[in-house]
């Protein structure tokens, strides 16, 4: 697989797709765990290939630091996705999906937050960073 923009945007939809039928199906109010699970299911119904719980690790000064930090999904080793279903998201979470995708090193990242009326519309948030930046399209 050669990494593009355009690799990224289809991939970018089906993602969307996948979580847009995991809200259409349980709707609001359940927990996040229900939620990832589902998108696992999902992911795999679809034949999209994703790790679930990735450890993060940092590089401190040279030295790779084992951390508690868990990227919830890693879908096709380029897109970080965090999940989440709480009322408001405080941008400490978009602080912490961009620093994931800088750790891992990936280029594009999605903040699902399914406890909303509408996920395309108010619950989900893109990003890209420098990473994205040097692919070609």
């Amino acid at each position: 697989m050669l990494l593009t923009k355009t690799y990224l945007k289809d991939l970018t939809y089906k993602i969307n797709g996948a979580a847009i039928e995991v809200h259409k199906e349980l709707g609001p109010g359940l927990l996040e765990s229900v939620y990832h699970k589902c998108m696992k299911t999902e992911l795999t119904l679809r034949g999209i290939s994703f790790k679930s719980e990735l450890k993060v690790k940092i590089n401190f000064k040279g030295n790779e630091l084992e951390t508690d930090y868990r990227c919830d999904l890693l879908v096709e080793d380029c897109i970080v996705l965090e999940l989440k279903a709480q009322d408001n998201l405080p941008p400490i979470h978009q602080a912490q999906i961009l620093t994931y995708m800088k750790l891992l090193k990936k280029p594009k990242g999605i903040l699902f937050n399914f406890h909303c009326i509408n996920l395309y519309n108010e619950g989900q948030k893109t990003f890209v960073n420098e990473y994205f930046s040097l692919l070609d399209d």
